[in-house]
């Protein structure tokens, strides 16, 4: 289980002895990577009875160009400076590059934790 709480280790890569044990506000999770394929969401229960729509799998993205939006299908992902594998992968983040009917775009939105990808184009 991943968790937000204090490194065993120290700086000098000596032991440090834990406070105490895990808590429910120091729960973490893993990163949800969202692929390109057909639309697949998934709602997360969060802290304060709150909710969280990731996104599995992305098939279409909202460009904005000039104050225009348009929705296109993503084709690939292009390039993403968050990590090379990534695109190999077909994996979207916010940042990364993708291919789309309507020409390349940069990701702006964050579809692991809005469910949703969001970009602007790019000048080739």
């Amino acid at each position: 289980m991943k968790s937000h709480e204090r490194s065993t280790k120290k700086r000098t890569g000596g032991r440090r002895r834990p406070i105490r044990k895990k808590r429910k506000h120091q729960l973490g999770s893993s990163p949800t990577e969202t692929r390109v394929g057909d639309e697949k969401l998934k709602v997360v229960d969060t802290r304060g009875g709150n909710a969280k729509v990731r996104a599995i799998e992305a098939a279409t993205a909202t460009v904005a160009d000039d104050g225009e939006t348009t929705a296109a299908d993503i084709e690939n992902v292009a390039e993403n400076p968050s990590n090379p594998n990534y695109v190999r992968r077909n994996i979207i983040t916010k940042g990364a590059i993708i291919e789309t009917s309507a020409g390349r775009a940069r990701v702006t939105s964050r579809p692991g934790q809005d469910g949703q990808v969001n970009a602007v184009a790019v000048d080739e």
